[in-house]
């Protein structure tokens, strides 16, 4: 068997399985519960601290 057909019956069954699974956990990751709170919090990092730099012990929160 020819390694280029070998490599593309791999590609058209399990590897697109696992691709298919990877993606699918993602997608449960991103919408996991307990998410969106994380995601607010880190949304707003840019807007904390507007009229100073944050101390050492406010940046270890």
């Amino acid at each position: 068997m020819e390694e280029y057909t070998l490599l593309r019956q791999f590609a058209d069954s399990w590897m697109l399985l696992v691709l298919f699974v990877f993606f699918v956990g993602i997608i449960v990751w991103v919408f996991r519960p307990g998410a969106s709170k994380e995601y607010k919090d880190t949304a707003n990092i840019p807007f904390r601290h507007q009229d100073k730099p944050a101390t050492s012990k406010e940046a270890r929160q």
